[in-house]
């Protein structure tokens, strides 16, 4: 009997969602035969078989979350044409228990265990009791102060209320009754301690319970029992009651279906592209200083040299858009101004300043947005530029985008006006420090100056946002880098003077 696991599909991917299986519990699969499909950070990759041999169970479901190496199937082996038998008596080797590590260090497993989409690799950097804090109030249901990050309520007595609210259709798991969720170091402090592993609040993915956890329970004072309230949708919600010092905020609102209502509504599980992106841009507003600054753009110039230009592209089969001017001028721009380019590395406590730009580009298809990424932009022509613009985008919409071609992206350019937008403020996604937005070109009156004189005049402009991490990015600097962006547009023949 094997396990088939998930592989290693890219650095910077640690789990992935289960989008549907292709074979059945019993099937006999070949080796490089798909079995399933898998989404990590919204790329959908077919797995396939790494050896032969018969599926005895399918380990996972589709909606779940699994992270990397985690067991997908069993399989038992064929071995000459025929499966693997084995004598009844033979059980398989259990798994170590989480209390005793074998060949890796604890380090190593507490690091794997506590890797999610959410905290991304650098999970094991942050210092638990504010990742706790973020996070503790959101999936625990909303009490605020030290006694909620460090504890969990005692259980009060049973109430004669409606039937709880389930979690079906959500891809979290829940552990067994009696089973805690928790690394093993956690396990051998709470030991140490003399503390039930039981009342420990995890902060972790899944409510795991992390080292931090165990010290932050062993200093909190002891809370009172919380009684047991109804359902949501029994009760209107209450005001939250909170200071300037309440820490951790209190939960979101739940959703209450208004009453009457309950047959007009749809309801589908949060998967695939729409969950990574919630979750990638709540890690990005929870983990980042956000900030924005916005300039106006007059595109005369711009349009002029398109127009000219488009014919000879047409002749080579080249689509020429607006969008490689952008990545063109950004990228020059962002070696003028490389904090706007940097990302801090949260392990060593250093800014990291790149000597090269891979672009992201914003794409919206009809499985929601994903972010391709063009390497070394700053070195590429537009012609080039706009090859792979339509290579990407074509791959994005058909969803056959691999992951390595949406990684490393040091800065992005999201082009709102495609769909009509006039202004917006993108979200940063870290460990990047910008994104610029690319809006509609509307006509305009404005004032400009001719002759020596200034005069009203008719002229296509556009508005362009610069979101950016205020931990990296001086205001300044910002404003300076549209600046520069808005003068190499202007007059877009500037942009053949890059080195």
């Amino acid at each position: 009997m094997r396990d088939l696991t998930l592989p290693t599909l890219a650095e910077s991917v640690v789990e992935g969602e289960i989008l549907a299986w292709l074979v059945e519990e019993g099937d006999i699969i070949e080796e490089g035969q798909p079995v399933l499909e898998v989404m990590t950070d919204k790329v959908t990759v077919e797995l396939p078989a790494p050896f032969g041999g018969k599926v005895i169970k399918r380990m996972v479901s589709v909606g779940d979350i699994v992270p990397v190496h985690g067991v997908l199937a069993q399989v038992e082996e064929i071995l000459d044409g025929v499966v693997a038998s084995k004598p009844e008596t033979t059980q398989l080797a259990p798994s170590p228990t989480p209390d005793a590590p074998t060949q890796e260090s604890e380090a190593e497993i507490e690091l794997d265990a506590e890797r999610s989409i959410i905290e991304g690799s650098a999970a094991h950097q942050s210092d638990p009791n504010k990742a706790k804090a973020a996070f503790a109030g959101f999936s625990r249901g909303g009490k605020s102060g030290a006694a909620a990050v460090a504890t969990k309520p005692a259980p009060a007595a049973p109430q004669p209320v409606a039937a709880q609210p389930t979690t079906k259709g959500l891809s979290e798991t829940t552990p067994a009754p009696g089973q805690v969720r928790a690394v093993p170091s956690a396990r051998r402090l709470a030991r140490e301690l003399g503390i039930s592993i039981a009342e420990v609040l995890g902060s972790g993915p899944n409510g795991r319970v992390r080292s931090g956890d165990v010290h932050a329970h062993a200093s909190a004072p002891a809370s009172a029992p919380v009684q047991v309230q109804a359902p949501a949708q029994m009760q209107a919600p209450l005001p939250a009651k909170t200071s300037s010092t309440d820490w951790p905020p209190p939960a979101p609102p739940v959703y209450r279906t208004p009453a009457g209502y309950e047959n007009r509504e749809t309801r589908t599980p949060l998967r695939g592209v729409r969950r990574a992106t919630s979750q990638g841009l709540l890690a990005a507003t929870l983990h980042s200083a956000q900030t924005h600054t916005i300039e106006e753009l007059d595109c005369t110039g711009l349009m002029a040299l398109r127009d000219e230009l488009k014919a000879d592209a047409q002749k080579q089969g080249v689509k020429l858009s607006y969008l490689p001017f952008f990545l063109k001028a950004a990228s020059l721009t962002l070696r003028e101004f490389p904090a706007v380019n940097s990302s801090l590395d949260t392990a060593s406590g250093e800014v990291v300043y790149k000597d090269f730009v891979h672009l992201g580009m914003a794409v919206n298809t009809e499985g929601g947005l994903v972010v391709p990424v063009i390497r070394d932009v700053d070195r590429k022509g537009l012609l080039t530029l706009a090859r792979e613009i339509s290579e990407l985008a074509e791959k994005a919409r058909s969803n056959t985008l691999k992951p390595a071609e949406m990684s490393d992206a040091t800065f992005t350019v999201s082009n709102i006006g495609s769909v009509g937008s006039m202004m917006g403020v993108p979200i940063v996604s870290p460990p990047a420090a910008g994104i610029m937005s690319v809006h509609s070109i509307v006509k305009r009156a404005v004032v400009v100056e001719e002759n020596g004189a200034d005069v009203i005049a008719i002229r296509p402009m556009m508005y362009l946002t610069l979101s950016f991490d205020h931990r990296l990015v001086d205001g300044a600097d910002a404003a300076r880098f549209l600046k520069k962006v808005l003068w190499l547009l202007e007059k877009p023949s500037r942009l053949v003077l890059g080195d």
